[in-house]
């Protein structure tokens, strides 16, 4: 998990999808805005739509903070708050393995196309 000082609160979260740039992939879209903070911060969305129960919402919102902590300290001039949408057409399941490489890949994808190397 991502400590707190990385994760967007709501009102934060509010600001970036009001005033955003989007990145888009089939399931997942993300928004991004510059901060004036010396890190990258992250937040994501998953509608009730898209999990069946909410164990499964945790779950994706873990396997979320885990893929972007390495993504926290690159070695950029500008940093981020950046919210992820999942997108309500794609139903995620914890016991599908195939919706966990989708959803991987999704957010793998977008973090290389807002940070690329």
């Amino acid at each position: 998990m991502l400590k707190k000082a990385y994760r967007l609160k709501e009102n934060e979260v509010k600001k970036v999808l009001k005033y955003k740039k989007p990145f888009f992939s089939y399931w997942v879209n993300a928004n991004i805005t510059k901060t004036y903070n010396n890190s990258n911060r992250f937040a994501i969305i998953i509608s009730w739509k898209c999990v069946k129960n909410n164990v499964n919402r945790v779950f994706f919102r873990r396997k979320f903070y885990n893929l972007v902590k390495k993504d926290l300290f690159l070695k950029n001039n500008s940093f981020f708050d950046i919210v992820f949408i999942v997108k309500k057409e794609k139903i995620l399941d914890k016991k599908d393995l195939e919706s966990i490489k989708l959803f991987e890949k999704d957010i793998r994808f977008l973090i290389k196309k807002i940070f690329p190397l």
